[in-house]
C-alpha cells in the first residue's frame, strides 16, 4: 500500500528540515581511534535493513527507519533521528513502488544527493500487469531479494573498496540460504499447484504465486483493504463465500492491518475449518529475514497439508 499524499507531506516538518540542513554535510564517525569508519546504511524497513546487515557484516552501521513490528508501515511519521541518519547515509535501501516514498522526501530534506540509493522494485524488474496495479511487496519474492543483496554488496564495495571481498562473500552466503526457501516453494507447487487461497492484502502474493497457488479473492476486496477503504456488502459476501463454499485451502492474512472486514474473513475461514496463515510486512520480534521467511513458507505448507 502506498502512503497517502497527506501523510507524505506531514513527514517533514520545518523544524526537522532545519535540523537536517545543518547536519547534511557531516562526515561518518569512526568507531574510535584506530578503528575504521563503518559504512552508514539506512533502510526504509527492518526487512531491507536486516539484509543489508547480512551483506555488510561488521563493516556497516545500519539504521532501519521502521523497525517496530507493531507499527504499520503505511502510517509512518518521520522523526528527526531517522532524518539525520538519512542525511549521513552512504547507502540507502528503499522498497520503491510507492511503498516508502518518505525516503525520497527525507533525502531531499537532508540535502543528501550523494547516497547510493537502491530501489528494490526497480532491481526486481517487476511492473504492474496490464490493467492492474504493481504488487510492491517484493521482499516476498526470493529471486528479487537475491538481486538486491548483490546490489547492496556492490554499493558497499563502492563506499568501502577495502572490504569489497567480504561484501561479496557475505552476499553469496546469504543467497545460498535463500535456495532452500525457493526449493520449498517448488515442492509446494508440485504437491498443491493450482489450489486456491484467499488473501486480505497482496502482501504474500509473490510467495504464493511461486508456490503455484491461485488467489481466488475478489480483487476489489484486497484492493479496498490495502487502501483502507470499506468493502461493499456484495464484495464482502463474495469473499466470505470462498470459505463457506470450501473454494480455498487457506487464508493468508496480513495481521498488521486488521479491521472489521478482515476479521470477518478470518472468522469465516476458522468457522469453515480453513487454516489461517498470518503474515506481516515487517520483521516479527526476535526474527531475522531468513528465519521469518522460513516460518512463512513452512506455515503455508503446513496449512495446505491439512
Amino acid at each position: 500500500m502506498s502512503l497517502s499524499t497527506s501523510r507524505r507531506v506531514a513527514l517533514l516538518t520545518s523544524a526537522s528540515l532545519a535540523l537536517l540542513a545543518g547536519c547534511g554535510n557531516s562526515s561518518d564517525s569512526s568507531g574510535g581511534k584506530g578503528t575504521p569508519a563503518r559504512v552508514a546504511v539506512v533502510a526504509s524497513t527492518d526487512v531491507w535493513g536486516d539484509i543489508a546487515q547480512r551483506v555488510g557484516g561488521d563493516h556497516v552501521d545500519v539504521t532501519s527507519v521502521i523497525s517496530d513490528p507493531d507499527q504499520d508501515p503505511h502510517s509512518y511519521e518521520a522523526d528527526p533521528q531517522n532524518q539525520l541518519a538519512l542525511a549521513k547515509a552512504k547507502v540507502v535501501v528503499e522498497n520503491g513502488g510507492g511503498y516508502d516514498d518518505f525516503v525520497g522526501h527525507m533525502l531531499k530534506g537532508g540535502h543528501n544527493d550523494s547516497a547510493e540509493v537502491i530501489d528494490a522494485v526497480e532491481v526486481s524488474g517487476r511492473t504492474a500487469p496490464q490493467g492492474g496495479e504493481l504488487n510492491e511487496h517484493v521482499w516476498y519474492d526470493f529471486p528479487t531479494v537475491a538481486k538486491v543483496a548483490d546490489r547492496i554488496s556492490a554499493a558497499l564495495a563502492k563506499a568501502d573498496p577495502g572490504d569489497a571481498t567480504a561484501f561479496t562473500k557475505n552476499a553469496a552466503a546469504f543467497k545460498a540460504k535463500l535456495a532452500p526457501l525457493e526449493a520449498e516453494e517448488a515442492r509446494i507447487k508440485k504437491e498443491h499447484g493450482g489450489e486456491g487461497i484467499a488473501i486480505t492484502e497482496p502482501v504474500p502474493l509473490y510467495m504464493t504465486e511461486a508456490s503455484g497457488l491461485v488467489n481466488r479473492t475478489p480483487a476489489r476486496f484486497s484492493e479496498a483493504i490495502e487502501e483502507g477503504d470499506d468493502v461493499s456488502p456484495r464484495i464482502l459476501q463474495e469473499s466470505l463465500a470462498l470459505f463457506s463454499g470450501k473454494k480455498v485451502k487457506a487464508l493468508v492474512y496480513n495481521e498488521q492491518t486488521s479491521g472489521p472486514q478482515t476479521e470477518k474473513a478470518e472468522a469465516a475461514a476458522k468457522a469453515a475449518g480453513i487454516p489461517v496463515v498470518p503474515v506481516t510486512e515487517t520483521l516479527p520480534k526476535g526474527k531475522d529475514y531468513l528465519g521469518w521467511m522460513t516460518a512463512n513458507v513452512d506455515a503455508l505448507a503446513s496449512a495446505l497439508a491439512k
